[in-house]
Parts: C-alpha cells; sequence; structure tokens
C-alpha cells in the first residue's frame, strides 16, 4: 500500500515533487490499528443514527454527555453506530465552516466524550476537506501572507471564465478578501465564510492526511467525506468528480489501509446516481459506502402518488452488491431533501410536483445557478414526516401519517446496504419553522435541538413521537435479527404492481430470505407473489398464506424464510 501511495502522488504532482512528498510523510504511516485489508466490516447489525453533538440538551451538561446517556437509555444496542456531525469549532453552516480540525467545540465537551463512546458505538467523523473557515488560523495566515498558508487557497482574477464549474449553490463562486498583497479574490464553492483549500499543493494533502490520521488515533470508524466531489479544482472544466478528486479518494483508502484497515470511507456526493457510484472506482479501490441520494425523493414521490413504479424500475436497476462495497440508505438527514440525484429518474412535472407539495407542507425549496443563467430546484428544506404527510392532515389522522412514515423507513430499511437515521426521524420530527425565523436559514427547519427532559417524557408518553419512536425501534430490532438484512445480502425487486414495493433478499449462503412488502397506499392490495420466490424459501408468514396475500392499508409485511 505504501508503494500505492507513493504512486499516486507521483501521479498528482509530477515525479520530483510527488517523490518529496511521499518521502516526508515518515510516522505518518505508521499503523495506528491492525485489521483485515480489502475487507468491508459491516453487518446486519449496524445501524447509523446521524445527529449533531448538541441534538439532546440538559442544562449545563456538557451535550456529547447528554447524548451518550440518551444513546444509551433508550437506543443501545439496537441502534450501534453514530454519525456525529461536525463537533470542531465552526463560524457557520451548523459547523461545516471548521476552524480547527484537531480540537472538539467547547460547547459540547471534549475529546474524552467522544472516545469514551467507542466502547458502545462505532463513530463516523466528518472530514471537512473541501473547505475550512474564513476565521480558522490557515486562512487568517493566508491573509498575512504567511507561509506556508500564502499557498494552502486558491486565489483566481476575477475576470477569469469560471462559467463551467458546476455550483451547488446560489451564490458566487469567487469571494473577495483584502489580503497582505492586496485585494484576493479566493474560491469559495459553498459561502464565504468556507473557503476552499488548495489541494493542488502537496503541503494541503499532506495537512489533510494529518487530520485523518488524528481522527483515527481518537477512535473513528466511519470517515464521512463532506463535498468531497469539489475537492480538486480546474479552470476550463466543470471542477466536479475530476480524476484528481478520485485519485485523492483512492490514496486515501490506501493509507488508511496502512494505519487502520478496518476505517471505512464513505462518500458525500449529492449527484445524479451514476456520478454518484463512480466513487466506489473499481469496487476494491475507493470509498466503501457511497450514499443512496436518489432514495430520498424517490421514496417521497413513492409515498405521495401511492405508486411505486418508479422506485422499482429504479430499485431494480442497481447493481448487485459487491464484496467490498456498498450503499448508505436514507430518506432523512441534516440537510434537505437534494433534487439532483433524481435527474433522468423523475419526470420535470414530478420535481415540481414535490417541490410544490414541500412549499404546501411548510417547507422551503432552495434554488441552484446553472451555466445558461437560469436557476433550478436543488434541494427541498422539510422534515421527512412532514414532506409525507400534510401537517392539518396529520392533526387530523395522526395514526395514519405514523403508518405512512413507517412506511417510507421499512422501504429504506430494506434496501441492501446500511441503514442511516436522522436522530428527529426516530421519533417524526415536525418542521421547525421558528428555529428558520431565527436562524435566516431554510435548512435550520430540520435542525430542531431538543430538551433531554421533554423529549424522554414524550417518548414514554402518549404522543406522536412515542408511536413513531416505538415503530422505528421495532422496525429497526427486526432488521437486526433478520440474516438476509446483511447489507450485503443479495437483493431482488420484484414488480407486484404500482402499489406495493416489494423486494426480496437473500443471504450468500441461500439459507436465509426476506420478502419484505410496503403498501404505499390507504387502500388494501392483494398481490401475487412470483412462484418462483413461494417456492424457494420456507416461509414464516403465520396464518397469512402468500396465495393472494392481502396488504392493509401502508402494511409493512416483512416475512422471514428458510430453506427447505
Amino acid at each position: 500500500m505504501s508503494n500505492a501511495i507513493r504512486e499516486k502522488l507521483r501521479r498528482l504532482y509530477g515525479e520530483q515533487v510527488g517523490e518529496q512528498t511521499y518521502a516526508g510523510m515518515g510516522d505518518l504511516l505508521t499503523p495506528v490499528q491492525s485489521g483485515d485489508v480489502g475487507s468491508l466490516a459491516v453487518d446486519k447489525h449496524d445501524v447509523m443514527l446521524i445527529c449533531y453533538g448538541d441534538h439532546v440538551q440538559d442544562g449545563d451538561t456538557p451535550p456529547l454527555a447528554v447524548m451518550q446517556r440518551f444513546l444509551k437509555e433508550r437506543v443501545h444496542p439496537t441502534i450501534n453506530s453514530v454519525h456525529f456531525l461536525p463537533f470542531y469549532p465552526w463560524t457557520s453552516d451548523d459547523g461545516f465552516s471548521v476552524v480547527d480540525y484537531y480540537r472538539v467545540d467547547d460547547a459540547l465537551g471534549d475529546w474524552e466524550h467522544i472516545r469514551s463512546m467507542t466502547g458502545d458505538f462505532r463513530l463516523m467523523f466528518d472530514a471537512v476537506f473541501n473547505h475550512i473557515s474564513s476565521q480558522s488560523e490557515w486562512f487568517q495566515k493566508y491573509l498575512a501572507g504567511e507561509a506556508p498558508y500564502d499557498g494552502y487557497f486558491i486565489d483566481v482574477p476575477p475576470e477569469t471564465d469560471l462559467s463551467a464549474v458546476v455550483r451547488p449553490r446560489a451564490l458566487p463562486l469567487l469571494s473577495p478578501y483584502e489580503t497582505a498583497n492586496g485585494t484576493r479574490h479566493v474560491w469559495t464553492t459553498f459561502s464565504p465564510d468556507q473557503v476552499d483549500l488548495n489541494v493542488e499543493n502537496p503541503a494541503v494533502l499532506i495537512e489533510l492526511l494529518k487530520v485523518l490520521r488524528f481522527y483515527v488515533e481518537q477512535g473513528m470508524a466511519f470517515v464521512r467525506l463532506d463535498a468531497i466531489a469539489f475537492l480538486w479544482k480546474a479552470i476550463g472544466t466543470t471542477s466536479i468528480h475530476l480524476e484528481q478528486t478520485h485519485l485523492i479518494i483512492q490514496m486515501m483508502r490506501d493509507y488508511l489501509d496502512v494505519i487502520a484497515p478496518d476505517v471505512i470511507i464513505i462518500t458525500e456526493t449529492n449527484v445524479p446516481h451514476e456520478e454518484n457510484i463512480s466513487y466506489f472506482g473499481d469496487g476494491t479501490n475507493e470509498a466503501q459506502l457511497v450514499y443512496q441520494f436518489p432514495l430520498p425523493p424517490l421514496v417521497l414521490h413513492t409515498m405521495a402518488a401511492g405508486d411505486t413504479t418508479h422506485l422499482t424500475r429504479w430499485a431494480g436497476s442497481l447493481a448487485p452488491a459487491a464484496d467490498r462495497t456498498t450503499f448508505f440508505n436514507f430518506t432523512a438527514s441534516h440537510d434537505g431533501i437534494g433534487l439532483r440525484p433524481v435527474t433522468g429518474l423523475l419526470s420535470d412535472d414530478e420535481v415540481q410536483a414535490l417541490v410544490q407539495r414541500t412549499e404546501a407542507h411548510g417547507g422551503q425549496v432552495s434554488y441552484k445557478n446553472n451555466s445558461d443563467g437560469s436557476q433550478s430546484p436543488y434541494e427541498m428544506n422539510i422534515t421527512y414526516f412532514d414532506a409525507i404527510t400534510d401537517p392539518q392532515v396529520t392533526a387530523q389522522t395522526p395514526d395514519v401519517a405514523v403508518k405512512r412514515f413507517i412506511v417510507a423507513q421499512a422501504i429504506a430499511l430494506s434496501l441492501a446496504g446500511v441503514p442511516g437515521i436522522y436522530f428527529s426521524s426516530l421519533f417524526g420530527g415536525r418542521n421547525w419553522t421558528a428555529g428558520v425565523a431565527q436562524t435566516g436559514r431554510a435548512r435550520t427547519i430540520n435542525r430542531r435541538k431538543y430538551d433531554y427532559s421533554t423529549l424522554t417524557a414524550d417518548l414514554t408518553g402518549d404522543t406522536l413521537r412515542q408511536q413513531v419512536f416505538t415503530a422505528m425501534m421495532a422496525l429497526l430490532e427486526q432488521r437486526r435479527n433478520t440474516p438476509a438484512c446483511h447489507p450485503l445480502a443479495a437483493q431482488t425487486v420484484l414488480d407486484v404492481g404500482p402499489s406495493v414495493f416489494a423486494v426480496l433478499r437473500q443471504t450468500g449462503d441461500g439459507e436465509h430470505g426476506l420478502l419484505a412488502l410496503h403498501n404505499v397506499t390507504g387502500q388494501p392490495v392483494t398481490v401475487t407473489v412470483p412462484a418462483d420466490v413461494v417456492n424457494r424459501y420456507a416461509w414464516d408468514a403465520g396464518e397469512r398464506s402468500l396465495d393472494g396475500l392481502t396488504l392493509l392499508p401502508y402494511e409493512v409485511l416483512w416475512i422471514n424464510g428458510t430453506a427447505g
């Protein structure tokens, strides 16, 4: 693996500079952990909870300690992994504008709080390597013209034609800053406070590898490469998905194989499906997990239309699970529901219907600039619970709203891959419009923080939160006890009509199967299970027969099978 790192550095920076960069790595290549190079250390027990370090608060107690208490009391061991969104000091974007990669935000706790959780949970850290805060020491020294930081960022003459660059937000690409060397226009993909790092400078890449090693030393089991598709810039190109970006991710994989082979890379690339899965590389050399970004909008469309046609067609087209890669399946996250991933999967009219639905249900829609000067919807900002069911309808028929939400979650949990559950989805989080009014940011609608006493009381009382939480935990427990829910188990999507999403999962040895059926309509539906599926296993369907099986409105029915 060391030779692979050397070769990639030579390809990135040229033979001489690449060799010098490799020679300077020294102790960075000393192993931190042992492990099995080439394996994918996941199984059916792995469920990832996505949360902020201060999602639950209790007076003056450090929020990370409060979260640990909540997780131990309420979800462990049914949920065994936690993705803590950036917990470093930050200045904007709720953590994604990092001031110091090596510190825990004092408002949350300290590294001991993080390390103390590793005995019970596998932790995913964010590696926010595309950009850093404008208030970081690195950028402040750039402004002062200090070496080596004067080469850590990308300044471009403002008259440069950058029209080919793919933009994720409707903001200027270059931001002006006054420096010791005069006004400089610096590359800022996401905002003026999130200044892009110049990985074309090998010293910057080495800095990021040092950070990666430090995270491993703190107990990181998964690393999420945030916005990684934009990492390498080249004027005259789209500056997204460039060959150099893929090469750096592959080198990071080589690097982790040297220092901690069990650590798993997951790439966050909110783009159309074919572009997204390119981060698997050849299946052995890049990310082990990629986000299943088409899933949230496709499931939402399915529930809104009461029609599984698009979802069934798309899921049926997915390549079979490999032995070293799989998907990270989710319906909600700290961000909104991205629309770019359904390009070519939903029509413009169907996308517009989701936009109108979001606004009618109390949400907002964010737009991006296109190269022709137009704008198009990029992200819908709304909680997933309220996106599925109009809040006014929920108030009238809460039981039905809960069933609709659980169907959506069950669909995601039935698919091949590792499931990710956003914290508020555990109990049906609702639109936080007051938060949006406070911050002026649309994404705040789905980033409410909770009081520990109030939340725990709600989860044990007669509340909508309790109904969702109880159903979610039961579903997750069923999943972790189902052998065919292994992330790498084979998946066959069945077409049993537009009202039901049906998937067959099978373990590699063929000994165990799962037939997962999901009625996405408010009407009873009778389905005919294909004869070859019926005959493949001895199905434990209780008193129900697979011959003309009727599903109740919004029913989730998972049937286990064993080889005869």
